[in-house]
């Protein structure tokens, strides 16, 4: 017989053995994440939070990562959905968002966001940076300040990469993945006008890269740089021997994903957020 959701601010030693090993078997029977990277680096990391455990016969079974401020959000392993849960999350919090993994619409709660995942295949051809601008690689320690304000200026209407802070950057940056030469700067004028960041997931079976973040200063904003950053970030992937990439993409921007569409990116996965509340 199944227990009920159990609720945990830290995870033991053990209970962190026993979540990562449920993590990383859902990965290999999905062929993909099975959280969001920043949930899980919770786990990684040991850190306290809203942590929410299921066992059946005392084996660990599900696990859920309830955070955020403005409006709580819920992510289960696998990214699905627990009714169970789900009333137990609202028993501490009036208005919850939770993220489903690739499933299809829902009659549940009330959709709020459409994440899409694309994929493309590689090379693809590269437009040249301008005249005058410098491309370069990222600078630990001398481009942390500089960046996060051309990113946030860039996402101040993002619901998550809008209000990144040091912490937030420096966090991602001593992660083991993290390679500031596929880190990419743009340079007008002395000024950071546009970034593309990518990322290669070594320990995939199919070692595929993604565009991490991309993003130009408002500033510099209808001059074509995000197509510019976007193929030199594919670019330098494809020099590391990456065959595919991958990025996420808000359904409702509609001039990134024709921007991704003309390059040849596919979808692959919708992920949705549905709010509930009591």
């Amino acid at each position: 017989m199944s227990e009920t959701w159990q609720c945990s601010a830290v995870l033991s030693g053990e209970q962190r053995l026993e979540v990562l090993n449920l993590l990383n078997r859902t990965e290999a029977e999905l062929g993909r994440e099975a959280m969001d990277e920043g949930r899980r680096r919770i786990v990684v990391h040991g850190w306290p939070g809203e942590l929410w455990l299921k066992y059946e016969h005392g084996v660990l079974t599900q696990f859920a990562v309830v955070n955020g401020i403005k409006h709580v959000t819920v992510e289960m392993c696998g990214g699905g959905f627990d009714p169970e849960l789900l009333a137990a999350v609202l028993e501490r919090h009036a208005v919850i968002d939770w993220w489903t993994r690739g499933l299809n619409r829902s009659d549940q709660g009330h959709e709020i966001r459409t994440l899409q995942l694309l994929e493309l295949r590689l090379p693809v051809a590269s437009v040249g940076v301008p005249e005058g601008a410098v491309l370069r690689s990222f600078e630990p320690g001398h481009d942390e300040e500089a960046w996060l304000t051309q990113n946030n200026a860039a996402f101040a209407d993002h619901p998550e990469q809008g209000a990144w802070s040091r912490v937030d950057l420096d966090e991602r940056t001593n992660e083991p993945w993290f390679d500031p030469s596929g880190f990419l700067l743009l340079e007008i004028a002395g000024q950071l006008a546009a970034s593309c960041w990518t990322k290669v997931h070594e320990l995939h079976p199919d070692r595929f890269g993604e565009i991490y973040v991309v993003s130009v200063d408002p500033a510099f904003q209808g001059q074509g740089l995000g197509k510019v950053m976007v193929t030199q970030g594919l670019a330098a992937l494809r020099k590391k021997g990456v065959g595919e990439a991958v990025l996420f993409v808000d359904e409702s921007n509609t001039g990134a994903r024709k921007l991704y569409e003309s390059l040849g990116f596919k979808l692959r996965r919708e992920d949705r957020l549905l709010r509930f509340a009591r």
